[in-house]
């Protein structure tokens, strides 16, 4: 017998052999990382729908409170139908490219294409709550004028832009495609849209200040929500927990913050330096509070839009770390933007405020689903009421998560 003819029954025991190292790899993985790490697989069986953000549940219940005309829901609906975003008489203005340079210079079709993705949402809610058929028409023309034009994003602030708009994009489409009796013949080609144009642009991540990672991760995952594409969902919730880590201090952290590892930063002084050159590290300041609360404000809406959108398919986030985090850094930024005095230590005594209309969501899941105090969130989140947009990518939040128990 040859050693040719012998090799055959030798090979059986390789797959065994592979499978073992396999399971102790994955074995050991979790011992060190925990379950439920970063890196552990995220996507549902099968997907919820609509299930971006803001769940049927939440739908019926919102719809609900705005038709018995009660309040604080009735005043949040009434001013998302005086908004701008609710014209019946808007016109779509997409382009093929959309190119967005630093702080928005220069800004070809920037801020229509957000703009027109915040129409699009707030549409599909109106459609919702009043069941007028105009308002989910109106939404699938504005779908349908991007998905048949847009071809790619440029310039410098491609990926955040990216971000911003495709966080709205599957808000919108999620309530038309999954409630509206009325059909939408143009969804494959605006899943092609989001698939081709904006998923690429983001999956991968940014180094950049954290509010960009962040942000793309949620467009990315509600994205991935509407394509059901579990392999997107997973990879952008490994990098959105990974960031999230990174962009909220807690003490348990040890003496610096946790980092990005791609950032490659290594030294003290290289983390400083990140953080707004701010070296002392308190529970729930994040890597932009030195920046501006506004930047940290919408890093901070990431989060909680992200972990909505993971608690309506079926993984609970706010009772981990990402919870635990957004719960400070919400009650952290709050209290300053409330108006309690700056301490010497902080940012050289002085913070740029303006952390804008972000808290409703994580206050909700946090306080009334939780039972965490959350003192200065609240009292900041009441004096918002009712919360509106930034113009971004958060839109109408007193309406959709409000002390809303779906």
């Amino acid at each position: 017998m040859t050693d040719a003819t012998a090799r055959p029954r030798r090979r059986p025991r390789r797959p065994l052999l592979a499978v073992t190292t396999a399971a102790a790899a994955a074995l050991v993985a979790t011992l060190v990382a925990g379950p439920g790490a970063p890196g552990a697989d995220a996507a549902p069986a099968t997907f919820v729908h609509p299930g971006v953000t803001v769940s049927k549940g939440q739908l019926d219940f919102a719809r609900g409170k705005v038709n018995a005309g009660a309040q604080p829901w009735k005043n949040a609906f009434d001013r998302m139908m005086a908004s701008k975003y609710a014209d019946l008489n808007r016109t779509p203005k997409p382009r093929a490219v959309v190119e967005c340079g630093s702080y928005s210079n220069p800004n070809y079709g920037c801020t229509d294409e957000r703009e027109d993705a915040i129409a699009a949402y707030t549409h599909a809610l109106a459609w919702y709550i009043t069941r007028d058929d105009r308002h989910a028409r109106k939404a699938i023309e504005l779908m349908d004028a991007w998905s048949a034009v847009i071809r790619d994003h440029t310039n410098s602030n491609a990926p955040l832009q990216t971000g911003w708009a495709g966080s709205s994009w599957p808000k919108a489409a999620e309530i038309i495609k999954y409630t509206y009796t009325g059909g939408w013949a143009g969804s494959g080609r605006f899943a092609t849209m989001l698939r081709n144009v904006y998923l690429p642009e983001i999956i991968n991540g940014s180094n950049s200040n954290g509010n960009w990672e962040l942000s793309m991760m949620e467009a990315a995952i509600g994205i991935s929500v509407f394509l059901e594409d579990k392999a997107s969902y997973d990879k952008a919730m490994a990098k959105f927990r990974t960031r999230t880590a990174a962009y909220v201090y807690l003490e348990s952290d040890g003496a610096l913050p946790k980092t990005v590892p791609s950032q490659n930063l290594n030294t003290r002084d290289k983390i400083v330096n990140y953080w707004q050159g701010q070296g002392t590290f308190v529970t729930g300041l994040t890597q932009e509070t030195c920046r501006d609360l506004t930047h940290t404000g919408y890093g901070i809406s990431a989060i909680s839009h992200v972990a909505e959108t993971s608690r309506i398919q079926g993984q609970d986030l706010y009772g981990t770390d990402v919870g635990e985090r957004l719960r400070h850094a919400l009650g952290f930024q709050a209290k300053y933007e409330m108006g309690e005095g700056v301490p010497g230590w902080l940012c050289g005594g002085s913070l740029h405020l303006g952390l804008g209309p972000v808290t409703e969501v994580g206050y909700n899941a946090l306080h009334n689903r939780l039972g965490h105090a959350m003192t200065n969130t609240a009292a900041l989140t009441a004096r918002n009421r009712p919360a509106g947009s930034n113009n971004l990518f958060v839109a109408w939040e007193t309406l959709t998560h409000g002390d809303n128990p779906g």
